[in-house]
């Protein structure tokens, strides 16, 4: 084999030269070419902002909405219940401050009342509390 060295040897000249001071004017003749009016540009987040700010009213709404709908529904009237425990556990009223509070038709309605008390109820309440003379004072 044969001994190769590069410097030796003559090269080939390229078919390609680049003209003189090419690469100077290189950016100024790529400026002179380019159009002269800027296209507008439109933001991706322009787009999106109409669509985040619908959901976000509407996840307020879904939210806002049952919150309302309880308030607005809730009525004023106290729940039969709670009234009786607030007035069996409050040592400052008594059945006279009570029957001074009722109008004629609540007695009316007391009064049409049927309540039925088998006697063996009667004999179990009995029977069952201690405080007989409260209820024979009474």
């Amino acid at each position: 084999m044969k001994e190769f060295k590069l410097n030796t040897n003559p090269k080939i000249e390229s078919g390609f030269k680049t003209p003189d001071d090419f690469f100077d004017k290189f950016s100024a003749n790529l400026l002179e070419q380019l159009p002269k009016n800027e296209p507008k540009t439109i933001s991706l987040f322009q787009k999106k902002k109409t669509i985040i700010m619908m959901v976000a009213a509407v996840f307020v709404l879904a939210l806002a909405i049952p919150t309302l709908i309880k308030n607005a529904s809730g009525s004023n009237e106290i729940d039969t219940v709670t009234l009786e425990n607030y007035l069996s556990y409050q040592s400052n009223v008594n059945q006279y401050d009570l029957i001074n509070e009722l109008d004629e038709e609540d007695i009316d309605n007391i009064n049409n009342t049927n309540i039925v008390l088998e006697d063996k109820t009667i004999e179990d309440i009995l029977i069952n509390n201690n405080n007989l003379e409260h209820y024979i004072i009474e």
